[in-house]
């Protein structure tokens, strides 16, 4: 649903064939047949959903017009059938149907309800009556999940679709899964694992491949690429031709297909597929997997260097493609008739008017020219494709005689054309590298750990922090050096046994050289420090609980007598209704309540230092001296602080005790409170949506989490909660379940994240950090990011640097990429996180460049792959490009 309107929106339309209708549609009739009653799913229907729908049709009239509908549209796919197992030639002259494709006529009852906007009509019927249709086990029994359903399907079912074939249909609609796929499968012989240049040539290979997460290949694929070999109004057809032979393999005899040359804006692009793939059909799973779809070949002729063509006596002539690394594209065997000399002029006239044929094609006489060709670009014009030369040995029939004598003569020429070439590239080569490097030594230098550390064979890096070698550091401290445990994390990870104890090490909690006793005792400070916060927010949170039912009680009154309450009533409805409508706001906002002028009845209270209501010392470079314990009692409905004779003056405190930063003043008494429930209502908000379909967030353990984030934000009212920030301390919970632990470690991960924060300014610095990044790495991607309406802002990133990339991943992924972090400060790199997100874009480098995604479609392709990375591929990467830049500052 959230794909579908997404599309909506971005699109302003969703097409019947998209693919996340088909998903949707599917998605939609696992539900409704889920737990569905033997006898309501009809005895002998092959077709349950046509058999339910068709018996709530007897006594809900949408559903009974549905039901007329669906049948007349089955009864024209069971006649487009029959006629087409008539004669073979039928398939190709009958008129297509739109969406009637395989998976269209398997969900047609759900995607005819959707598109006549009933389906949620029909699924709401099916919940209000569930027991007349369902088991007890089913979705659409359950009294939280059978309602949602329902309420899911009034926006796509408010929504128009189109059956037309629009401008962007076929080139815009994929999702970012199919996209992937679709790389895997054309791309198999382009690298993905260097992001310096893009490959020459790509083979579109259409099957199924295996893929990391093991989906199948989606169906709308191999459609989309007959029909992009067609005239659209995306891209040009200059030229089309079949029966174009090319032998794909050495073993195999040469098989006939179909050529063309597309343009779009200065780029040409040829193609090449089998007939067998033009002829195939749409729904037939044999034509996707087809072994023909490993031969069909998409040319971009910008990376084309030379072009040699031959005439041959038996045939049309040929046609050889060079690339820029000297590998020979297979031969284009062209039919009689002169189809060669109108593709060249095709290619000729396509060039124009940036480039040209040297000397042209057709000379003033009328004649062909038979000396070599040279593609030239005119003076004024840049582009990447500036410097192609293609060299061209044209001979009609008539002067087969003279091949040798007029072909030689242009060799010379030829070579020197290359060697200037190689020449010219190797000095700009040169002179782009040192320009590289002076950018690294201005702007990445402070990026990376100048040491690089390498995963050291005797010890092998790469199997992480095990049991044993954890074990035996316990026993004998000396036994490993902190470097080297926090390079086997670096490397490997930690065994996922060890995470509860080493997590404590790796955030500060402890020292690495801390014995068992004094690991105890930091423990024990630690929980009396949070029992003791909890005592303060707890009695605080009483006293606001308490307001707000006098608040209710007096807006009851007033609507049942209708008489006034007092300004001080007044007050408080107005600005409980400002906490529930702007949970989301700056915590910078508060500062208008704090200057509301204080009621009468308010009690003078001594201000106190950040860090009170903790205990009564004040850290000792705050500043300030140690003053009393305070405390905040259930009896005071008034809001006032009053002086806890019963609290210890001081509570012991070590250095791995969290410590909040001290500033001059606190709020005291009613601003306090005021300051507290809106932070209060922020977090209950937040905690009540966290990672509630992960299995460890049972209502208790929510609590927890509730109780670690209050104290957090007690401390630190100074900062306030912000959305997110239960985010960040849910995988700590996962992992230590212990509260006071897990609040200590947390205060420890939040001294870095904080600064990521709307009141930090290390956003802004990461965005910086990460242009000059892929501006070195990888200056192809980031042309195209600066081109296609200038992303390099790198906005899109924004989440990954907010929550440490937890939203991206599975919680196992987010538990290896956290450790990897934690421990690449002392290895490798501080900012290993920038590394991590570079890695992301470089892994889809090339479905980014492919696809030519501008800032929408990358904001839109990371949402929808999110969870779906392969997090070890990640990390290798991010690893090996901290060391690509250390290497370039070492070479420096």
């Amino acid at each position: 649903v959230k794909q579908i309107m997404e599309e909506a929106v971005t699109r302003k339309f969703v097409h019947e064939d998209s693919s996340h209708i088909v998903s949707f549609c599917a998605a939609v009739e696992a539900c409704v047949l889920h737990g569905l009653k033997r006898r309501a799913a009809g005895f002998l229907r092959s077709n349950k959903i046509a058999a339910l729908f068709m018996k709530v049709g007897k006594s809900f009239v949408p559903a009974e017009e549905l039901c007329r509908k669906a049948q007349e549209l089955e009864q024209i796919i069971e006649t487009k059938r029959s006629q087409s197992l008539q004669s073979q030639d039928s398939l190709r002259k009958m008129p297509r149907l739109p969406s009637l494709t395989q998976q269209g006529v398997r969900n047609l009852w759900i995607r005819t309800a959707l598109f006549d906007k009933v389906l949620d009509k029909i699924v709401l019927y099916l919940v209000e009556n569930s027991s007349k249709y369902y088991e007890k086990e089913a979705v659409l029994m359950d009294p939280v999940d059978g309602p949602i359903l329902a309420s899911l399907l009034v926006g796509p079912c408010a929504l128009e679709y189109t059956k037309m074939k629009t401008a962007d249909h076929f080139w815009t609609d994929p999702s970012a899964d199919e996209l992937v796929q679709r790389h895997r499968i054309h791309g198999g012989h382009c690298r993905q694992d260097s992001p310096t240049k893009r490959p020459a040539l790509c083979i579109q290979k259409r099957h199924s491949s295996s893929s990391m997460d093991e989906r199948p290949s989606p169906s709308p694929s191999a459609r989309e690429y007959v029909e992009s070999l067609h005239q659209n109004s995306r891209v040009t057809l200059l030229f089309g031709k079949n029966n174009v032979l090319v032998q794909p393999r050495d073993d195999m005899e040469a098989i006939p297909g179909y050529l063309s040359l597309h343009q779009n804006a200065d780029l040409m692009t040829l193609k090449w597929t089998p007939n067998q793939l033009m002829n195939g059909s749409v729904g037939d799973l044999d034509y996707e997997r087809s072994v023909y779809w490993d031969y069909a070949m998409t040319i971009p002729l910008g990376e084309i260097v030379y072009l040699h063509c031959h005439q041959q006596v038996d045939s049309g002539g040929t046609v050889v493609l060079v690339s820029q690394d000297g590998i020979q594209r297979p031969p284009l065997r062209f039919p009689r008739g002169g189809h060669l000399l109108q593709f060249l002029s095709c290619l000729e006239n396509g060039l124009l008017p940036h480039g040209l044929l040297d000397p042209p094609l057709w000379s003033q006489r009328g004649k062909v020219s038979t000396e070599g060709l040279s593609l030239k670009s005119l003076p004024g014009f840049i582009s990447r494709t500036q410097i192609i030369e293609e060299k061209k040995c044209f001979l009609p029939e008539s002067e087969m005689l003279c091949a040798v004598s007029s072909c030689r003569a242009p060799l010379k020429l030829l070579c020197d054309n290359m060697k200037n070439q190689i020449i010219s590239r190797a000095f700009y080569g040169w002179l782009a590298y040192c320009r590289h490097l002076s950018t690294v030594r201005t702007h990445l230098s402070a990026l990376v750990n100048h040491a690089i550390v390498a995963p050291d064979v005797p010890r092998d890096a790469f199997k992480g922090l095990t049991t044993d070698v954890w074990q035996t550091f316990l026993q004998d401290c000396t036994a490993y050096e902190e470097k080297e445990l926090l390079r086997l994390v670096y490397f490997g990870g930690v065994d996922a046994s060890l995470r509860k104890e080493v997590w404590p090490f790796l955030l500060g909690h402890y020292q690495f050289g801390m014995s068992e006793a004094e690991r105890k005792e930091v423990d024990e400070q630690v929980r009396v420090c949070y029992q003791q916060t909890m005592r303060e927010w707890l009695g605080c949170e009483e006293i606001v609980r308490q307001r707000e039912k006098e608040q209710h009680a007096a807006a009851l009154a007033k609507c049942s007598s209708g008489a006034s309450m007092d300004s001080s009533s007044q007050k408080m409805i107005h600005h409980n209704s400002t906490v529930s409508n702007e949970v989301f706001e700056s915590v910078e906002e508060v500062d208008q309540i704090e200057t509301e002028p204080k009621s009468e009845e308010a009690k003078p209270v001594p201000k106190i230092p950040n860090g009170a209501l903790q205990n009564g010392t004040s850290s000792p470079d705050s500043g300030h001296p140690s003053s009393r314990n305070f405390s905040v009692t259930s009896g005071l409905s008034d809001g006032s602080l009053t002086e806890d004779s019963t609290a210890p003056d001081t509570i012991p405190r070590s250095a791995a005790v969290p410590q909040a930063p001290q500033s001059p003043v606190k709020p005291a008494g009613q601003e306090l409170l005021d300051l507290y429930t809106l932070n209060l209502h922020r977090i209950e908000k937040d905690v009540q949506r966290c990672d509630r379909n992960y299995w460890y967030f049972t209502p208790a353990n929510l609590e927890k989490l509730r109780n670690i984030m209050c104290s957090y934000i007690w401390r630190h009212l100074d900062i306030g909660y912000v959305q997110g920030m239960c985010d960040l301390l849910a995988p700590l919970l996962v992992i230590l379940d212990d509260e006071a632990m897990a609040f200590s470690c947390f205060t420890e991960l939040m001294k870095r994240m904080n600064q990521n924060f709307p009141h930090g300014g290390a956003m802004d610095t990461h965005f910086a950090n990460m242009r000059s990044l892929i501006q070195i790495l990888d200056s192809e991607l980031f042309e195209l990011m600066h081109q296609n309406g200038d992303y390099t802002h790198f906005y899109f990133c924004y989440r990954w640097f907010l929550l440490d990339f937890k939203r991206e991943l599975v919680y196992d992924d987010v538990f290896a990429v956290w450790e990897t972090i934690w421990a690449a400060k002392y290895v490798s790199s501080s900012h290993f996180v920038l590394f991590i997100a570079l890695a992301l874009v470089e892994i889809y480098r090339d479905i980014i460049l492919e696809n030519n995604m501008d800032f929408t479609d990358i904001i839109k392709f990371f949402n929808e792959m999110a969870e779906h990375h392969n997090i070890k591929k990640i990390l290798t990467m991010a690893r090996d490009l901290v060391c690509k830049v250390q290497i370039l500052i070492e070479n420096k």
